[in-house]
Order: structure tokens, then C-alpha cells, then sequence
């Protein structure tokens, strides 16, 4: 068979699987978009060793993919802000746009939304993808499409640090140096924090975590003496804390915020009554709403190096072997060019 659209399809369970599909043709409002790079994210890979993250259960084929960049190669009808080939980066997520999230600037919220590869939606692993022309974004000339792959990621720390209002001067620590983690390292220092500390497990990732700009690193283990030694760096605790690690222990200033970014266990002990009195802010969040243009904005200006953080580069046709590496937790960021040879 032809390889009109090879595709990494999800079938269940630990079942990934590289197929040809058809060629999507955009409706109204649409572009088609031949894929260019994709980045593997945590979840991507949550997905295919689990089949399902908490309620969102994979029960049908599902093309993998969320982090994308490409060029259109057709317009739908309506369709003006885009032309045959423009250079885009592709937000992930389509929402309906007219109920009270949506309306009120809070899309990520919105019930209806369709997510590219989370259940029941397909995502763009895959040659040729369709998508709302009003999410994409065009690519500046001095930006790469694998830069323009790296904004998912980077409008996900975009949109922790402004739940959190990083502001200038301010002391943070985030739990957990894989992709995410560093990307709110560099989000955060692009906001002027004025120290930040990161913690992780693993001895590598908080290598690299001090080579794109930490200014501590903490090898986590015992909570309470890995939260001494935080604040001993810092000379006191932090004041916000972005938590990446998906780990139910953290740390954070009397006063001071916690944003939940990582995955952890659907329930965890929580010291509730501490976090009263100290007057602890705990902010849950799910993907971004309008981040995409600031992360644009900050990667453009040079303000943040997203470059930094890829260390692996596979072809579609090597998908399966991309896969096993993320597992592996090679390296930080793992992209997947879908270009054909």
C-alpha cells in the first residue's frame, strides 16, 4: 500500500501501531496541514502504556500527537488569515467557542473542547493533519518548525507562571526537570524570577536542568530533607512552587502559591489545615488559553531558547523507537520529523 498518510495509531494498551489513512480534506474554516515535527509529551506516552489518564479511556483507534508544527497545503472554504504554504505552529485544542468558559476567555475549560490525541479526538502523528485555521499560528522567519513544535509545550509553562503570577524578583521552585519543568524554568526566568531551584529524581535531568539556567538544583528524596535543603539554597522557602513531577509532596512559602501541573495520584493526603492557616494558594490547571502568542512572542524575541531542550530526533517511520526512548526517559524533549524522505 501507498504511504498516502502514515499515521502512529493507538489501538489500546502498550498497542501502537504505524498505518496508512486517508487524506483528510479541510471543511469550512479549515486548513490542511502536512505535518512538519511533533514533540513526544509525558502523556503521549501515558497513553500508550496505560491506555487511558484518569476518566479519558482510549476505547477506539486514536492517532498519537499534540505538540505540532507544518505548513498548509490546502484552505477551506472561509478561510483568509491562512494561505497555501504558510509556516504554522498548530494549538492543540478546538474549542466550541460559545458557552460561559469559552466566552469568558477560559477555552481550556470548555466541555466540548477537542483535544488532538486525547479521547475520542486523533492527533497529528501523521503526514497530513486538518485543523481550525483560527488556532494556528504563522511561523516569523527567524523561528524553525521545531521551535514552532516546542510552543505547545512552552504555552503550558506560559500559562502555569501566569496562574501563579511569577512576577519580577520572585523565588521559585519547580518539582520535576523533564520537558515541562524546564519549560517553566525558561518561562520563569523570562518573567524575571530572581532565583529558582528544581528538584527532580533523576541525577542527569537536574544536570541539564543547571545547563539551560537553574540556579539550584535538589536530588529529591525525603520530603522534609529535601525541603530543608530547598530552603537553605534559597534562603528560605520559595514563593511560588510549580509542580511538575506529578509527586504528592511539595513545598512552599506562608503566603505563597502552588500550581499543579504534573499528573499525580487521582486522590493524596493533603495538609489541609496548614495550607489554611499559612495561607497557601493551591491553583489546578489543564492545558493553556491564550498562551500561544506569548510563547510565540517570547521564542521570536530570543527572550527564551526552546532549542535547548531537544535532544532527540526520530522520523515518523521510527515512531515505535521514539516511543520506547520517551519511555526511558531519554534525554528531555524527543521530536518526530513527518516529513517524507
Amino acid at each position: 500500500m501507498a504511504d498516502e498518510n502514515l499515521s502512529l495509531v493507538l489501538y489500546g494498551k502498550q498497542d501502537l501501531r504505524l498505518e496508512n489513512r486517508p487524506i483528510p480534506e479541510p471543511g469550512y474554516g479549515e486548513v490542511q496541514i502536512c505535518i512538519h515535527d511533533v514533540g513526544i509529551c509525558g502523556s503521549d506516552v501515558s497513553y500508550w502504556q496505560n491506555g487511558r489518564i484518569g476518566d479519558m479511556v482510549v476505547t477506539k483507534p486514536m492517532v498519537m500527537g499534540h505538540e505540532p508544527s507544518g505548513v498548509v497545503s490546502k484552505v477551506g472554504e472561509g478561510v483568509v488569515s491562512l494561505k497555501v504554504g504558510d509556516r504554522v505552529a498548530i494549538e492543540p485544542g478546538v474549542p466550541c467557542l460559545t458557552c460561559r468558559q469559552c466566552k469568558t476567555g477560559r477555552y481550556n475549560l470548555c466541555g466540548k473542547i477537542k483535544y488532538c490525541a486525547t479521547p475520542p479526538d486523533h492527533g497529528t502523528l501523521t503526514r497530513y493533519f486538518v485543523h481550525a485555521a483560527d488556532f494556528c499560528f504563522k511561523l516569523p522567519d527567524n523561528v524553525s518548525m521545531e521551535e514552532g513544535a516546542m510552543l505547545q509545550p512552552l504555552a503550558v509553562a506560559v500559562h502555569a507562571c501566569n496562574r501563579v503570577n511569577v512576577h519580577l524578583g520572585a523565588t521559585v521552585l519547580v518539582c520535576g526537570a523533564g520537558p515541562l519543568g524546564l519549560a517553566c524554568l525558561l518561562t520563569a526566568r523570562a518573567r524575571g524570577a530572581g532565583k529558582i531551584i528544581i528538584t527532580d529524581i533523576n541525577e542527569d535531568r537536574l544536570k541539564y536542568a543547571k545547563k539551560v539556567g537553574a540556579d539550584h538544583t535538589v536530588l529529591a528524596g525525603d520530603p522534609q530533607q529535601t525541603a530543608r535543603v530547598i530552603q537553605d539554597s534559597l534562603g528560605g522557602a520559595a514563593d511560588v512552587t510549580i509542580e511538575c513531577s506529578g509527586a504528592p509532596s511539595s513545598a512552599t512559602a506562608t503566603g505563597g502559591r502552588i500550581v499543579l501541573v504534573g499528573f499525580g495520584p487521582a486522590e493524596v493526603r493533603l495538609p489541609l489545615l496548614s495550607a489554611q492557616c499559612r495561607e497557601i494558594d493551591i491553583f489546578g490547571m489543564t492545558t493553556f488559553a491564550n498562551s500561544y502568542p506569548a510563547a510565540l512572542a517570547m521564542v521570536t524575541s530570543g527572550q527564551v531558547d526552546v532549542r535547548q531542550l531537544i535532544t532527540h530526533r526520530y522520523r515518523l517511520e521510527e515512531a515505535l523507537d521514539a516511543f520506547e526512548a520517551a519511555r526511558r526517559r531519554e534525554g528531555v524533549k524527543i521530536i518526530i520529523n513527518c516529513q517524507r524522505k
